[in-house]
């Protein structure tokens, strides 16, 4: 499967790339950061292409996407992880801030898609999205609104996508916490919080038990999207959530 995994220089999205390649796919790792890219790369094994890519440049997600369909001699499979995550009071939040996180978790996937859609529709592809469990099955988080706010937007597109193109597979893959790998693999989602701001607001999660404090192991999450992505556009898997039971059990659940 030639696979296109966009947001692959860090955290899930290296994990993902550096499994899916382990399972015999052909993979083309997309991000910004293209030094960690290279790395990200060299991880996943010979053959895997390091090409550099700015989501929220319309020209760059163009060339990017054509550089990998060259190079992979088509795309079977999109997969777009990419999550920025502000922590912040929404009256709080700037409109800087919004357009970072609406460019990066919405509009750079649907730039992804329009870009992919002519090699998806030729191989009958797949495409699908990292979402959040803070987006859909949980009221919204306090302090995470924007980021929420953006994901729910991203659930919409996934659909709409979906619409205009019934004859592709379009899945939302709802991921409940995961710390990723170790190193860079090891996702950044909290890096630029504001300590102060954290310890305000995680208590308050866990007092309304929005997150449990277990840790979905990421090998299981690379397990059920490989498997969404073989299924590929002959069945139907609008929505698949991926989430640690209490007590650490990982736990797959296709909608």
């Amino acid at each position: 499967m030639r696979t296109v995994v966009v947001g692959a220089s860090s955290g899930l999205g290296r994990c993902i790339a550096k499994g899916l390649a382990e399972r015999g796919g052909q993979v083309a790792v997309l991000a910004r950061r293209y030094d960690r890219l290279i790395e990200a790369a060299k991880e996943s094994g010979p053959g895997t292409l390091a090409i550099a890519c700015d989501v929220t440049d319309e020209g760059s997600v163009h060339s990017a996407v054509e550089e990998a369909a060259t190079g992979l001699g088509g795309i079977d499979a999109l997969v777009y992880t990419v999550g920025v995550g502000p922590l912040g009071r929404l009256a709080d939040i700037d409109a800087a801030t919004w357009r970072q996180t609406l460019d990066s978790n919405v509009v750079g996937a649907a730039l992804v898609t329009s870009a992919a859609i002519p090699h998806l529709v030729e191989s009958k592809g797949v495409a699908a999205y990292l979402s959040s469990v803070s987006a859909s099955m949980t009221p919204p988080w306090p302090g995470l609104g924007a980021y929420i706010v953006s994901k729910a937007a991203l659930d919409k597109l996934v659909e709409a996508w979906r619409a205009e193109h019934p004859e592709l597979g379009f899945t939302r893959v709802i991921v409940g916490e995961c710390a990723g790998g170790e190193g860079d693999a090891m996702t950044g989602f909290a890096n630029h919080w504001d300590p102060e701001l954290a310890a305000e607001f995680g208590p308050v999660w866990l007092d309304r038990n929005y997150f449990n404090g277990h840790l979905l192991d990421v090998e299981t999450l690379i397990h059920v999207l490989d498997s969404v992505l073989r299924v590929g556009a002959t069945a139907s898997v609008p929505s698949v959530t991926v989430a640690a039971r209490v007590g650490g059990i990982p736990i797959p659940n296709l909608d």
